[in-house]
């Protein structure tokens, strides 16, 4: 059982600090003039994510771990940390706009526009996978995309706007 539960402690603990760290950015972000764009969908990613996470605490608990699965969590891990590093302080769960920053086209922002989406959705689908669970898997997954359809058009509508406007 306890493998089950340090992965699963070990992910909560993760997203506990993301929560931090993406607090005191967004912050920081504010105070520098930047502004919040689209926040009404935010409240329905974090019942997502809360769900998901609560959802594996209640159903995996002592279900054995599929090593290709978690292998394939652990490079997502590695993704989600060169899409903060990338980004270092302007990285933040919420969509904030800094005037007159430049967009960041380094790191994984080189391949993809989104690349911290792609690892969310990865990681969505990865671990419940690798606790043998893919119907939990698809549900989240669907889910996810939804989020991510209305977060992406939002991002993307920000993104264009501040092109436009410099």
């Amino acid at each position: 059982m306890w493998p089950s539960v340090a992965l699963l402690a070990f992910v909560t603990a993760q997203r506990l600090a993301e929560l931090v760290l993406a607090r005191r950015n967004t912050r920081a972000l504010l105070d520098s003039g930047a502004k919040e764009v689209a926040p009404e969908h935010y409240r329905y990613m974090v019942a997502l994510h809360s769900c998901w996470i609560a959802g594996l605490w209640l159903l995996a608990i002592g279900r054995p771990i599929d090593p290709v699965w978690l292998a394939v969590f652990v490079v997502l891990q590695a993704g989600r940390l060169w899409v903060i590093g990338t980004l270092k302080g302007r990285w933040t769960t919420r969509i904030i706009m800094l005037p007159g920053a430049p967009l960041v086209s380094s790191g994984p922002y080189r391949f993809m526009t989104h690349p911290n989406y792609a690892v969310v959705a990865g990681e969505i689908a990865v671990l419940p996978l690798a606790f043998g669970m893919p119907v939990y898997a698809a549900i989240f997954s669907a889910l996810n995309a939804a989020v991510l359809y209305v977060r992406i058009k939002a991002e993307n509508e920000a993104l264009r706007t501040a092109m436009f406007l410099k």
